[in-house]
């Protein structure tokens, strides 16, 4: 079975219909999935603003909020990828929670999936590539998992 650490642009297209939910629920279904426990606080986020955008109600938040709890998901402590995730935040320009997955996925050596433009485009730019190929665009990881896929 194929490892993907994913983040909570990837978890949050389990509990809301959006772009990308498709991809994501294939990589729920076929891959082994990982998460810094950040996952937790970053979907209740997102939630949180739904509710507060009117694009989902109190219920609907609640409902996504055991679903994501009942999830096929390892979820691991943060505190000891915090040098790591630092050391790519400098390297990238780009917050250092976000790299916090990043740094799992390169602990674990497994591939790390993510919905995030904006980080993918930014592992890509970046000066040192050793990353670069554990990094997949939501569409990439789908397609790793689906078969004639890469």
């Amino acid at each position: 079975m194929s490892h993907f650490v994913i983040d909570a642009s990837v978890a949050i297209k389990w509990l809301v219909e959006e772009e990308g939910t498709a991809e994501a629920l294939i990589l729920l279904e076929k891959a082994t999935l990982a998460a810094p426990d950040l996952v937790i606080a970053e979907c209740a986020n997102i939630l949180w603003k739904k509710v507060r955008r009117q694009e989902l109600s109190e219920t609907e938040a609640q409902i996504g909020a055991r679903l994501l709890e009942q999830a096929d998901i390892e979820i691991l402590p943060t505190r000891h990828l915090l040098g790591s995730a630092i050391s790519l935040a400098v390297e990238l320009d780009h917050p250092a929670y976000d790299c916090l997955y990043l740094a799992l996925a390169l602990e674990r050596r497994w591939r790390f999936a993510t919905a995030d433009r904006r980080f993918q485009g930014k592992v890509r730019e970046a000066r040192s590539r050793h990353f670069s190929p554990l990094v997949f665009s939501l569409p990439e990881a789908a397609a790793a998992l689906t078969p004639g896929g890469s």
